[in-house]
């Protein structure tokens, strides 16, 4: 991946990854990254690497659309990458999507060759799992709306009757 970055940037260097330190970047310097990264995925359209790398630049700048939209490319150019499966379950879990997060986390530990890679999931699964016990999710718009807009239209009708009567 560090390759495909120096080569991608044309500088023969590393430029310096922000997300060791996310908040000791600056926002111009993260949106010049973010244009690197976005430049070098168009010019290596087949890499992994560049996409997981720009969805987390995304990620970094609040913008959670384009950063699933960059890394379920990378998962659909390589769908054996542990780190952009990784990640997107990050994503999910970040969004407090915990179903999602869950059952990405699950693909990524099923993706993972290394004990690092396994307990990493492993521990991601575990902050999921509790968070899910302790109830912080966003809820899931599962019931119908039938009887509270019903209820709501007749307060509206009762009301308005009233006013008339007066």
């Amino acid at each position: 991946m560090q390759a495909e970055l120096q080569l991608a940037t044309g500088t023969g260097k590393l430029p310096p990854v922000p997300w060791r330190d996310p908040h000791s970047v600056a926002p111009q310097d993260l949106a010049s990254y973010v244009a690197k990264l976005e430049a070098a995925c168009a010019a290596n359209p087949r890499s992994a690497d560049l996409r997981t790398c720009l969805g987390m630049a995304y990620a970094m700048q609040f913008d959670p659309y384009r950063s699933s939209d960059a890394l379920e490319e990378a998962i659909r150019i390589d769908p054996e990458h542990f780190w952009a499966q990784l990640k997107y379950a990050e994503l999910w879990y970040r969004l407090r999507a915990l179903d999602k997060a869950e059952s990405e986390m699950l693909a990524a530990l099923e993706l993972a060759t290394t004990p690092f890679e396994a307990a990493l999931s492993r521990k991601h699964l575990q902050e999921i799992r509790r968070l899910k016990r302790e109830g912080t999710q966003k809820p899931a718009w599962t019931k119908p709306l039938h009887t509270p807009v019903a209820a709501l239209a007749a307060l509206f009708v009762i009301i308005s009757i009233l006013m008339v009567i007066r």
